[in-house]
């Protein structure tokens, strides 16, 4: 949730960054005589291949925004002591990430090819790192600008922090992100076929409707996939993309600023994390176990985003640190929630169960 009512450096009063819900998980067909029998861990792993080039370019763009967020609101707040927690970062910004994290992947596997792993991880990548970094920002910088007049060469302590984000991306980000494998299709013992996203199952005989259920017989919800915490990291992270993008084209096009970047606040990566949590939860039951449609499951989804936002932004309003206002708009409640985004809300629930479909095939390899 971004703020409306930042300082005045061209910070457009915001109409509702999105939040969108997630819901994760993937229709699976089902055989009339029995669903398939779950894989243990180690042989669904072995069917895994590594993540296409496309989703790791989307997690990179994501965790690019998520760190820019993280240090701007951390140089905002150390300033001014504002507890929004106010983070910007833009569209230029994340695709310059995915560039740049995609350059040092290839960096990263040549590991094996350096004289030492030691040599390699506190010099030959850092320095990789530290100077892709710095010509990416430089030429973020030029091309925003008038001219060479504004460039600015990094600090000292700039360059202390790209060494420590360089050692943090080689081994903690890196380390784990490349071990998530993908299953292109959802592996199964019985030889019962796949079916399609959304095409309907086999029925029962006599006409009576067999109810949907997933891989695994709790609750019909899948066995597999990332653990908890990484769902809601994901999802958190996931919230910093949906409002750096919204406020940026909101400020762009809609207040017509020329912003060069858009905003949020920390506080929206527990907003998104928990509630797109949350529906997760919902869309496994209502999808795997009750067999409900897109168009059933969305007024719900809707729901609880409204109740969400509304009894966060009432927590955060308590002490100073909600980062939204909607009371110039229309059909709000409290100047906390809007009908206004209604529309923008079912359309984010209906792209949400999309990527969730997707996300719920992601599984982690434990690192040993």
């Amino acid at each position: 949730m971004a703020g409306s009512d930042a300082d005045g450096k061209g910070l457009a009063r915001r109409g509702g960054a999105s939040r969108r819900p997630a819901a994760s998980s993937v229709r699976v067909g089902e055989a009339a005589t029995g669903r398939p029998e779950p894989l243990s861990t180690a042989e669904a792993v072995a069917e895994g291949a590594e993540l296409p080039a496309w989703m790791r370019l989307y997690f990179y763009g994501m965790h690019g925004i998520t760190l820019d967020v993280l240090l701007s609101s951390s140089r905002r707040f150390a300033r001014s002591r504002d507890l929004r927690m106010l983070g910007f970062s833009s569209p230029y910004r994340c695709l310059l990430h995915l560039l740049t994290h995609f350059a040092l992947e290839k960096v990263y596997l040549q590991q094996r090819r350096g004289p030492s792993a030691f040599v390699f991880n506190f010099l030959l990548y850092p320095l990789a790192h530290v100077g892709l970094q710095t010509l990416a920002d430089q030429a973020l910088l030029l091309s925003l600008s008038d001219g060479l007049d504004d460039a600015v060469a990094p600090g000292a302590l700039d360059l202390a922090l790209q060494y420590m984000l360089a050692l943090y991306q080689s081994q903690v980000f890196l380390k784990r992100f490349l071990r998530l494998r993908y299953r292109r299709q959802l592996p199964q013992r019985l030889g019962a076929p796949l079916a399609p996203p959304g095409t309907r199952t086999a029925a029962a005989v006599g006409g009576r409707r067999r109810r949907l259920r997933g891989p695994r017989g709790t609750e019909g919800a899948p066995n597999k996939g990332l653990p908890d915490l990484l769902r809601f990291l994901f999802y958190g992270m996931h919230g910093f993309l949906d409002e750096i993008f919204f406020t940026f084209f909101f400020n762009l096009l809609g207040q017509g600023n020329g912003a060069a970047s858009g905003h949020t606040s920390l506080w929206s990566f527990f907003i998104y994390g928990s509630c797109s949590f949350v529906v997760e939860k919902l869309y496994f039951h209502l999808y795997y176990s009750r067999g409900w449609s897109t168009w059933k499951r969305v007024p719900i989804y809707v729901i609880i985003i409204y109740l969400w936002e509304l009894s966060w932004g009432l927590g955060l309003r308590t002490c100073g640190a909600c980062s939204w206002d909607y009371s110039h708009y229309p059909l709000n409640f409290m100047g906390l929630i809007t009908l206004m985004y209604l529309p923008g809300w079912v359309f984010l629930s209906v792209y949400q169960d999309l990527l969730s479909n997707v996300l719920w095939r992601v599984q982690c390899i434990p690192i040993v």
